[in-house]
């Protein structure tokens, strides 16, 4: 598959034929005593978010710095940066937005990312979307 790096075995392969980032959820479940958010997409893989790292990941421009650092897809340092229990970090609803997309409203107010389908699943914490992004970005 020209443009998607090099693959060394069939199972990265088969990765790539799942995510083509224009995957929707069958499923989006939240619970806030595992402080997680669980989402099964329509190719039957399941990612699950912890909090942390959804709250790191905000996608509004007030979170990544201005507009002109919007992005399609999270910064590889999201994934990496740790976030205290707190009001910022502990999730009060989450609401559609239309049928592609999901705002995650947080204890502190804060309720202005807009996390798309493709965002979310480019925010997928699982091994195997780690090794596919940092694939994809190599190539």
């Amino acid at each position: 598959m020209e443009g998607h790096g090099d693959f060394k075995n069939p199972q990265d392969l088969n990765l790539l034929k799942r995510i083509n980032m224009s995957q929707k959820p069958t499923s989006v479940n939240a619970s806030k005593s595992k402080r997680e958010l669980t989402i099964t997409w329509d190719d039957g893989h399941t990612s699950v978010y912890h909090f942390g790292l959804l709250r790191a990941a905000c996608p509004c421009a007030s979170c990544r710095g201005g507009h002109e650092n919007m992005k399609s897809e999270p910064d590889a340092e999201v994934f990496t940066r740790q976030m205290e229990d707190s009001p910022s970090t502990r999730l009060a609803n989450v609401v559609a937005v239309g049928s592609y997309a999901l705002t995650i409203v947080w204890e502190d107010g804060h309720d202005y990312g807009i996390y798309n389908w493709h965002y979310l699943r480019a925010l997928c914490p699982c091994d195997a979307c780690r090794r596919e992004s940092a694939q994809r970005q190599s190539a």
